[in-house]
């Protein structure tokens, strides 16, 4: 079977499937005091956003009306999750009941990937 491949350099988007090899890739040039924020995958289940934080950026307080899991890729932030704060670094996987108040603050430049589980 062939399939039709949209190329991005070296990412490939087909009928079947998206393969991105490097997600720091979609967010290469972060400005300073800036948060940058790229959707790179969204259908009836989920939506996939990248974040780029400069050092001392953040997503203030709030909640999402979904389930989400967040995965860090780069970087170090401090999370308030509730009434929990927690450290996250490269690695740090995070899973959030909706409705659950949460924010992010980076403390060095930072990527972070948020999967939206919709219903």
């Amino acid at each position: 079977m062939t399939h039709a491949i949209d190329r991005m350099e070296e990412n490939a988007v087909t009928a079947d499937y998206t393969y991105i090899e490097d997600l720091s890739s979609l967010i290469e040039n972060l400005p300073d005091d800036s948060i940058v924020s790229r959707t790179f995958h969204e259908d009836d289940h989920t939506k996939v956003v990248l974040f780029g934080f400069a050092k001392g950026q953040e997503l203030s307080e709030h909640t999402a009306s979904h389930p989400a899991i967040l995965y860090f890729l780069e970087g170090h932030c401090r999370l308030t999750l509730g009434e929990d704060d927690q450290q996250a670094q490269p690695g740090t996987w995070v899973h959030m009941p909706a409705q659950l108040p949460h924010s992010v603050h980076a403390s060095t430049q930072a990527r972070m990937m948020l999967i939206l589980l919709r219903d």
